[in-house]
């Protein structure tokens, strides 16, 4: 898959799991540089964002995502962003855990590592919605780095994701 950023052209390095595909647990480092689990099952609705790198305009998007998020009670949902290295500043968002790609789990199950100029090494800017039963239910990833996610598409999956959950798996 080809992504764009200015007027390069960058590749993924993996081709990234379909929906439907279950996802994988993978380690990933936290800011108090302990170790982290996120994907695979655990019964929440997980949100990751991967992503190159932090500048304001997306930094305006994620707060636009971080504020429609369900927030609490049977519908709470998981947000994580993770990037392949530490980023010098902290964006300031509260519902985003912010995690680091330090042992490439993330990048090689997932297939968000990019190469090329000017951002090879880095994640992708991709958004991985897995459900309650661990399965990916939704993923976007875009073709240039500008680009915004859907949101509302984004919100209706959510939806979907936590409605169509029943807990009794497909074999009851």
């Amino acid at each position: 898959m080809q992504i764009h950023h200015n007027k390069y052209t960058m590749r993924l390095e993996d081709l990234p799991l379909d929906v439907g595909y279950a996802s994988e647990k993978v380690s990933v480092k936290g800011e108090d540089n302990s170790y982290h689990v996120i994907g695979g099952q655990n019964g929440k609705t997980q949100l990751i964002i991967s992503l190159p790198f932090m500048d304001d305009e997306i930094l305006e998007e994620l707060q636009a995502i971080e504020k429609e998020l369900p927030n609490g009670g049977m519908y709470e949902v998981s947000a994580s962003l993770i990037f392949a290295h530490p980023l010098q500043n902290k964006p300031d968002l509260k519902r985003f855990e912010l995690f680091y790609d330090e042992k490439e789990e993330f990048s090689d199950f997932y297939g968000t590592r990019l190469s090329g100029e000017p951002c090879g090494g880095e994640l992708t800017k991709a958004l991985i919605l897995i459900s309650k039963d661990g399965a990916i239910f939704y993923d976007e990833f875009v073709k240039e780095l500008s680009e915004k996610f859907n949101l509302s598409t984004l919100l209706r999956k959510i939806f979907a994701a936590q409605t169509c959950y029943t807990g009794k798996g497909c074999h009851s």
